[in-house]
């Protein structure tokens, strides 16, 4: 009723111009005004992250692994990354010893010596050993949680590094353009062009003949693919940057008298931002894979100590291993799927999120 004796009476102020509408006074807008609630872009953009039920799997996943690797081994310290459970059954050499009799007769028995206890190889499931031992006796479920630590460590330090790389050298190349940009850009063509892996390869034969420890060697090897990986991100930064420098804001910075430094890196990086952001959870997934077949292929992690991708290469050796023994390598290359999944996951919600033109 209170609409339509509205309308009615803007229909007749409409007839009657003579006629006008009785002045809303501002305690009938005060309200309205309490009832408007301004939401920030980040806000905004949360709220469409966690509206996607994908989104909120990823998370839940990549916590759960985190939580599982970095936290795990303060809970469950029964076994060390490297130590060997040497309760094994107990191994016996006998030595067959032949003498003479006082009539000249030969006479031989049989000597029984203790040497010592088996290593505990190959071992079922148990509450002792939850996911059971490998050949060298070393409890699987501790060397999971330590070879996480490694695998998500790297993954991570190199995608930093790699998106370090791309914003300085894209965002120079971007702002300034022309002989500076053309440099920056064949630089960027060259290192593209050169084939990543067998150089990898090579790289790996250096540090073997340099005696380097197995358990650094894999961060020499992700430092020098990230110097052949940031001509991706430097390239996403300067095509950004090439359309945002001709902005309004940009045109005020340079009246302001605002140094280069400041306009790249405090006004046209942000701006950039989202789709960094974006791009650097969709490579943690590729990245994994990569230190996973690094250390599949012997060149990463090495034993005794663990990786994923390191448990997984005893398959490569043993087949009664593979057709036997799924609890070894199964969980490792489980744990390679989630982290893969859930950073994709992820990298797909803020995706989402951060579309000014999604509507969800």
């Amino acid at each position: 009723m209170e609409q339509n004796e509205k309308w009615n009476q803007s229909e007749a102020c409409a007839e009657n111009p003579e006629l006008t509408a009785a002045p809303v006074t501002a305690e009938e807008n005060e309200p309205l005004e309490k009832n408007v609630r301004l939401m920030s872009p980040m806000r905004m953009v949360m709220r469409r992250f966690f509206r996607s039920k994908l989104s909120i799997v990823g998370l839940v996943m990549l916590i759960s692994l985190f939580l599982f690797c970095w936290l795990g081994p303060v809970v469950y310290t029964r076994w060390g990354e490297t130590e060997q459970d040497m309760s094994g059954k107990i191994e016996y050499t006998m030595t067959e010893i032949t003498y003479k009799n006082e009539k000249g007769e030969d006479v031989s028995f049989y000597q029984v010596i203790e040497t010592g206890k088996r290593i505990n190889s190959l071992a079922k499931p148990s509450s002792e050993h939850l996911l059971g031992t490998d050949k060298d006796g070393r409890d699987v479920f501790t060397r999971l949680m330590y070879g996480g630590r490694i695998s998500l460590a790297v993954s991570f330090i190199a995608v930093f590094a790699i998106t370090l790389f791309g914003i300085v050298f894209g965002g120079i190349a971007g702002y300034f353009g022309g002989a500076v940009d053309n440099v920056i850009m064949r630089i960027c063509d060259i290192l593209m062009c050169l084939p990543g892996f067998p150089i990898l390869l090579i790289i790996s034969t250096l540090l073997d003949a340099a005696n380097v420890e197995s358990s650094s060697r894999i961060y020499f090897l992700m430092a020098f693919l990230t110097l052949f990986s940031w001509p991706g991100t430097a390239r996403l930064v300067r095509g950004q940057i090439l359309s945002l420098r001709e902005q309004e804001y940009m045109v005020a910075a340079e009246a302001m008298g605002y140094s280069t430094s400041r306009k790249i890196f405090k006004h046209l990086v942000p701006n950039v931002m989202p789709q960094l952001i974006v791009s650097m959870t969709l490579s943690l997934g590729g990245m994994i894979l990569y230190e996973a077949s690094l250390s599949y292929l012997n060149m990463g992690v090495r034993a005794p100590f663990a990786a994923w991708g390191t448990m997984i290469n005893i398959v490569a050796e043993d087949q009664n291993i593979l057709q036997n023994f799924f609890n070894i390598w199964g969980p490792p290359g489980l744990c390679i799927v989630i982290a893969v999944l859930a950073f994709n996951f992820v990298g797909d919600g803020l995706r989402d999120a951060l579309d000014p033109k999604m509507r969800r």
